[in-house]
């Protein structure tokens, strides 16, 4: 299995300098990642919501090692925020954060990381907008989980995600759907133990039903994040058996990946969201999405061999 040792990968500083290096990355990473700033990817928020997609915008960085990078991680959210004010994308443009970006991960990081988060949640509800808590590995949870709880108090539109692969899901997944949250559902892109996660695809398939039936027959608002033409059916139809209408769930997918489905799903009517990341510290990001599909490996190993 060539996902683990991507993932393994993506946290190794000599993979991250040899990747990084290749004259072939960068073209590459732009399919996935389509700016590095705030007014590279203004215009491709544009262009998406124009084609009648919602998007959630993700400044990616997670690993970082003090607390001015929380700060700038931070500041750099409320800039973004700024800008889609100025442009009145705010009914069509929300964001994505990993708490390791805020200082999860650092010493009173729980502390740190809500204060971080706190005013970018504000200022995007004063704008007409939320923000998602994204799932990192499973030791960030129950953090995670509390100050999505916290914020909630004050601001109950946003959002959490939970990760089909681990054990717990189906646990959290009853006790979000029952609290009316808003809730997105992915398989999971970390390297996870046995101990506390499915390791073969086809059971992880299986947990991702299992979990959206509970969230679809919730009150709560799902939001199926998935690239997978079955589940995507599946989502559907269970929908339909819950009896919601097309605004009460969300698809949402990877920028760069199944373009045409986007479109497709938005023209029969659905909210169809687009992830869209954007910043210079790509490469954790990067790796993850040539982990999660081979289809994503053969491309930029081909890409790499054109270009060689």
């Amino acid at each position: 299995m060539l996902g683990p040792v991507i993932l393994a990968a993506s946290r190794s500083d000599k993979m991250r300098r040899i990747v990084s290096a290749a004259p072939v990355t960068k073209p590459v990473v732009n399919r996935f990642i389509p700016g590095e700033t705030v007014d590279q990817v203004i215009p491709i928020v544009e262009d998406l919501t124009g084609k009648g997609l919602e998007v959630t915008l993700d400044v990616v960085g997670e690993d970082i090692t003090e607390v001015a990078q929380s700060h700038a991680a931070r500041d750099a959210y409320l800039q973004l925020i700024e800008r889609l004010a100025e442009l009145g994308l705010g009914d069509k443009a929300e964001m994505s954060v990993k708490l390791s970006m805020f200082g999860q991960a650092l010493e009173g990081g729980h502390e740190l990381a809500l204060a971080n988060v706190r005013p970018v949640v504000e200022a995007a509800a004063a704008i007409g907008t939320t923000v998602t808590l994204d799932a990192e590995d499973h030791t960030t949870l129950d953090s995670m989980f509390a100050i999505h709880e916290e914020l909630r108090k004050d601001f109950p539109q946003t959002g959490c995600v939970i990760q089909a692969y681990l054990f717990r899901t189906e646990a959290d997944a009853r006790r979000l759907a029952a609290d009316g949250s808003r809730v997105r559902i992915v398989k999971g892109a970390y390297k996870e133990p046995a101990e506390v996660a499915y390791q073969d695809k086809a059971e992880i398939d299986k947990a991702y039903v299992r979990i959206l039936k509970i969230l679809m027959d919730g009150e709560g608002y799902p939001m199926i994040g998935s690239h997978d033409p079955r589940l995507i059916a599946i989502g559907q139809e269970l929908a339909r058996k819950a009896g919601r209408k097309l605004d009460e769930y969300e698809f949402q997918m990877l920028y760069g990946i199944r373009s045409e489905e986007h479109l497709r799903l938005a023209a029969e009517g659905h909210r169809m969201r687009v992830y869209t990341a954007y910043g210079t510290d790509w490469y954790g990001y990067f790796m993850r999405r040539l982990a999660e599909k081979p289809a994503n490996l053969l491309f930029f190993v081909r890409s790499m061999i054109t270009k060689n």
